[in-house]
């Protein structure tokens, strides 16, 4: 048992039988605001208030059955019963600390979100825009792994049939919490297709995974946004739309500017642009509360910034490498056909891991 969480727990226990006077206070109920905010505080702590409760009848229990092992004079046969009694307890206590503990490490309002995808081409010229394509391929065929849906919003094509950048939507069960770490600077080491001496280039691309944010989620004023539309054009400038049907979308106040032209249609292609912008205005104006959530991620996984070299492919060794955990695995041909289980889990137990030690040491 670990003592400093135990007293989060009681400290938590305590405050939420507050909140339950707080919330039959007539002055209270009387002013909407102040219900309206101890509702919600009483709700996000009603999980983990239910399992507290639930560990301390265990422990009474345990405490009980330990005492009559202890107790002079009890017969074997209810001395028999106690001891295999304290090990069902104990199995229970373990069983109910897992869950706490797991109630506290997905305590992020967007661990459940469905994710905006955005991949762009980095140093490397054509060779790098190629890359950016086979990182789409391979997030495809793991999401179409994990039964998850694909949408395209918008993309930028080359000639040799690279992608300068492409924007999509990942919809689906965990889709966020298991792509979450996936944000940074991805570096890939190979021979390029143009090479004609048999060279290795280094190539970068950048990816960025954004929790897919719902309207009612965030207030954005209609009166700060400009809208352009525009006709979107293919590699080589040829036509793919004959109407003005590409959307463009700019929110003055923040400087931020989306787009969409995968649809024919204005309409669709300006609900995506919504979709889009919702989740990058989340991610800037949450930047702050973000940073103190996620302090462990900073420090021991990473920012998630384009900047940051995450993860090296090296085709010639079949190896790809997270470098923020310094884990490896020697089958590149088939992470990028989208089997990405084993640098997935690897992210995500480590990150489970560094919260439960910053979980064991704050008070």
């Amino acid at each position: 048992m670990n003592d400093n969480l135990l007293k989060k727990l009681e400290k938590m226990y305590e405050r939420y039988n507050e909140l339950e006077r707080l919330l039959s206070d007539p002055e209270v109920i009387a002013d909407s605001n102040r219900y309206t905010t101890y509702i919600k505080e009483h709700g996000s702590l009603s999980k983990r208030v239910n399992k507290y409760t639930q560990l301390t009848e265990t422990l009474a229990k345990k405490r009980e059955a330990e005492g009559l092992l202890t107790q002079e004079g009890t017969d074997k046969e209810l001395a028999e019963m106690a001891r295999d009694e304290l090990g069902e307890l104990e199995k229970q206590e373990e069983s109910i600390m897992e869950e706490i503990k797991g109630l506290f490490i997905t305590d992020d309002k967007t661990y459940a979100k469905n994710v905006i995808a955005e991949i762009r081409a980095g140093t490397g010229g054509g060779e790098a825009a190629i890359f950016a394509a086979d990182l789409f391929r391979m997030y495809n065929k793991y999401a179409e792994n994990q039964g998850w849906k694909v949408e395209l919003f918008d993309s930028s094509e080359t000639d040799l049939g690279g992608f300068k950048e492409v924007t999509f939507s990942i919809e689906g069960k965990s889709a966020y919490q298991k792509l979450r770490f996936e944000s940074g600077t991805h570096r890939v080491q190979r021979v390029p297709q143009t090479e004609a001496s048999g060279r290795v280039h280094t190539s970068t691309a950048t990816v960025a995974i954004l929790a897919e944010i719902e309207e009612v989620e965030i207030d954005i004023n209609p009166n700060d946004l400009l809208i352009d539309t525009f006709r979107a054009s293919g590699p080589g400038g040829q036509k793919v739309n004959k109407t003005s049907s590409a959307v463009r979308i700019t929110h003055v106040p923040s400087g931020v500017v989306v787009k969409c032209l995968d649809e024919k249609s204005q309409h669709k292609n300006r609900a995506k642009a919504m979709r889009i912008l919702r989740s990058r205005l989340y991610e800037l104006f949450e930047g702050q509360k973000r940073s103190e959530r996620d302090q462990i991620r900073r420090d021991q996984i990473g920012t998630g910034d384009r900047s940051e070299k995450i993860r090296t492919y090296n085709y010639s060794q079949n190896r790809v490498t997270d470098h923020r955990i310094n884990f490896s695995v020697y089958n590149l041909d088939q992470v990028m056909l989208g089997y990405m289980d084993d640098i997935i889990d690897a992210l995500l137990n480590y990150y489970k891991e560094e919260q439960l030690k910053q979980l064991a040491a704050s008070v």
